[in-house]
């Protein structure tokens, strides 16, 4: 997989937990993982940020933060209001390509939505991802309204020549609805790109072990999982 950029249709969709998730996958394959959050926001000096509970989940993997501003915010808004130095797309991709150099996968985890502002000048993870040549993981939520937020991300990742992985559901219900069930199939065809995981709900939550153990059952083989979409598709299926 080399670099892979993991971004989300919004925030607070389960972008870290696929991270881990698919961290752990590479892990257990025997590869080695880099994890770099360019920009952690809404997180005091001290206190754990994403990069630091990809690590705790995963296992053994290199974990990188670049920035961190305390303001729960974009990371251009946070950085300027916390007066601190912004992080731009050349950063990422500089400790994205060194991090490359010394590891077989290296994940850079974005924040929020592709599109979100990193700097004053309005740079982007789309950017970063376009300096390295990286292809772009789109987590996504699983029910209604999603299909519009990634057919969105889709166009703006083929506008800017971006190739898209696939997606990964960042969240799957133990008790989905209909909109979810449809979603299964409506998803890949939205953003044109496949379906590679559906993490299931709170597994965020599990004892590191068991989440390293069960990962690779929530991941395609594309991501180093045993996942099969189509069985998923078929057992959730909405009736007539």
């Amino acid at each position: 997989m080399a670099i892979v950029v993991v971004s989300g249709t919004g925030t607070e969709i389960g972008k870290t937990v696929v991270t881990a998730a698919v961290a752990a996958a590479s892990v257990a394959q025997g590869l080695s993982v880099a994890v770099l959050k360019p920009a952690q926001t809404g997180v005091l000096d001290g206190e754990p940020g994403d990069a630091a509970e990809v690590a705790r989940l995963a296992g053994e993997i290199t974990a990188v933060e670049l920035a961190r501003y305390p303001e729960p915010l974009a990371p251009a808004t946070a950085a300027r209001r916390a007066g601190l130095p912004a992080i731009g797309p050349a950063d990422i991709a500089e400790a994205a390509a060194k991090l490359s150099a010394v590891h077989d996968v290296v994940l850079v985890e974005g924040a929020g939505g592709l599109l979100v502002r990193f700097d004053e000048e309005g740079a982007t993870l789309a950017d970063a991802a376009r300096l390295v040549g990286a292809r772009v993981l789109l987590v996504a939520p699983a029910g209604l309204g999603t299909l519009n937020s990634a057919a969105l991300t889709a166009e703006a990742l083929a506008a800017r020549d971006l190739s898209c992985l696939g997606l990964v559901i960042g969240s799957w219900p133990e008790a989905p609805d209909l909109a979810a069930r449809c979603n299964l199939a409506d998803l890949p065809d939205v953003a044109d790109a496949p379906l590679l995981g559906a993490i299931p709900a709170g597994v965020g939550t599990l004892p590191p072990d068991r989440f390293r153990a069960a990962a690779p059952e929530w991941l395609a083989p594309q991501l180093g999982g045993t996942w099969n979409p189509a069985a998923f598709a078929e057992r959730w299926a909405p009736g007539g």
